[in-house]
């Protein structure tokens, strides 16, 4: 019996394994959206054991093994790193069919070389060796990169970020891959949320600029555009449930933002107004500086409030939203190209169901100045497993350009996700041969290996322009 992750893993038919070994295989990875800590590449960081590295802030884990009936304590408490690993390895074994259950054997099988099933069986054995290999300078964050095969990297990170990090990693010769921030204003944007007024004198810091207007707010965004632009950001992010558009004035505006500052209630269509005038004006200063502009869309937070009160965000309570996309978004959209200042722009959804919605309305705001300018995501958060990544494209292929799409990203905060692209380029691979066997496109191998190297490498190398 060979091993579970082998050469011709997820390749079901000859025109897949032809392409990912012949085309894909040796691509560098450009992951142009993630979560990572720039600060632990600058600092080079070790890791104590497989538990830190692997199960610290990966939300996806943490829910499979709640689900699996453990104890928050040995998730994100303070259970002791070993006892976390071995509720991990118990939980595994449940996974089958779960693309967790993929991505833990790729990253035992890619970084420590292990072929064995992770379960409770194998997890002392799996334990030591992994923990023996990361006492080697080979697996602090830096070597986990190099030896992803990684170019770049762009993490996510707040208007108010100093990036010195960033910098420092810069400034360092020794280390070839490239970390660039990326834009993330959604503190400023959120005007009802707990801690507006206490990050809007973040921002006066920051920004050395006194925030009492609109017209100062928009002074100072500005302000931290040009500083992220300067140290080599390309590209902006927000995360929205849904995308608003109400057409506005500043002077309203401005009258909303004062309210705000002084502690008054907000309402909702005023929320929306000061969303929307302010989107319009970031949009507008990413096309002046060639940014790509991201939107996440549909994805509903911190549901269970009782956890959320104990642990805070980002720690598994999430869910897909289902509010309706098309109108906003197109009167979005609508807003900044008709002056001509639409930015390239990707719009990602939590909800499958939007897949077909979002890429009707993007056809209407490709103006022929940039290939796929406005991008269909990649499958994201709960979509990116086999069956949300095929979904995706071959959505992106029925009603658009598959061929002009930028491709995988890890959107992780473990230096171990990078095998996320192989796995996309697997199922790539895959579908694209199925489409060969099958007739449905030629049998060309010239051309259809053309297209797997630019979806996987090429075209986020061109779209982003690091």
């Amino acid at each position: 019996m060979g091993h579970f992750i082998n050469d011709n893993f997820m390749l079901q038919n000859q025109a897949a394994r032809i392409l990912y070994h012949g085309y894909a295989k040796e691509l560098p990875i450009i992951d142009y959206h993630c979560h990572i800590s720039p600060k632990e590449i600058a600092e080079d960081k070790r890791y104590n054991n497989i538990t830190e590295v692997w199960l610290g802030g990966d939300h996806y884990k943490w829910r499979a093994i709640r689900a699996n009936g453990v104890e928050e304590r040995y998730i994100t408490g303070n259970a002791d790193p070993k006892e976390k690993f071995m509720k991990w390895a118990e939980t595994v074994p449940y996974l089958l069919g779960n693309p967790l259950y993929h991505w833990t054997h790729l990253e035992l099988k890619r970084y420590f070389g292990i072929d064995d099933l992770l379960s409770p069986e194998t997890a002392e054995k799996i334990w030591n060796k992994c923990n023996e290999m990361l006492s080697s300078g080979e697996f602090s964050a830096r070597g986990l990169i190099i030896k992803s095969n990684v170019e770049t990297i762009c993490t996510t990170d707040d208007p108010t970020d100093t990036l010195e990090f960033h910098k420092a990693i810069k400034e360092d010769k020794s280390f070839p891959v490239k970390v660039l921030p990326t834009f993330r204003p959604d503190k400023a944007l959120n005007i009802n949320n707990d801690g507006f007024r206490d990050y809007i004198a973040s921002l006066e810091k920051t920004a050395n600029i006194s925030i009492s207007s609109v017209s100062d707010l928009k002074r100072a965004l500005e302000n931290r555009i040009s500083y992220f632009h300067g140290n080599g950001c390309r590209i902006s992010d927000h995360s929205f449930e849904y995308t608003v558009f109400t057409d506005t004035d500043e002077e309203t505006v401005d009258k909303i933002l004062k309210k705000a500052l002084n502690g008054e209630t907000v309402t909702r269509t005023e929320e929306e107004q000061y969303r929307s005038y302010l989107m319009v004006f970031l949009g507008r200063e990413y096309a002046k500086k060639g940014w790509a502009m991201q939107l996440h869309l549909n994805a509903i937070r911190n549901l269970n409030t009782r956890m959320f009160g104990l642990i805070g965000p980002d720690t598994g309570y999430d869910a897909i939203g289902d509010t309706h996309q098309a109108k906003g978004l197109a009167g979005f959209l609508n807003a900044l190209e008709k002056t001509g200042e639409l930015p390239k722009t990707i719009l990602y959804s939590l909800n499958p169901y939007d897949n077909e919605v979002l890429l009707a309305v993007m056809g209407c705001f490709q103006d022929g100045t940039v290939p796929g300018k406005i991008q269909l995501g990649s499958a994201w958060w709960f979509n990116d497993h086999k069956d949300g990544m095929r979904a995706q494209m071959k959505a992106l292929a029925s009603m658009g350009l598959l061929r002009r799409f930028v491709g995988m990203l890890t959107d992780s905060r473990s230096f171990l996700s990078y095998t996320r692209h192989e796995y996309f380029r697997r199922i790539l691979c895959n579908l694209i041969g199925e489409w060969a066997e099958a007739g449905e496109v030629p049998m060309d191998m010239n051309l259809l290996g053309s297209m797997v190297r630019e979806i996987c490498y090429y075209n986020a190398k061109n779209y982003f322009g690091f």
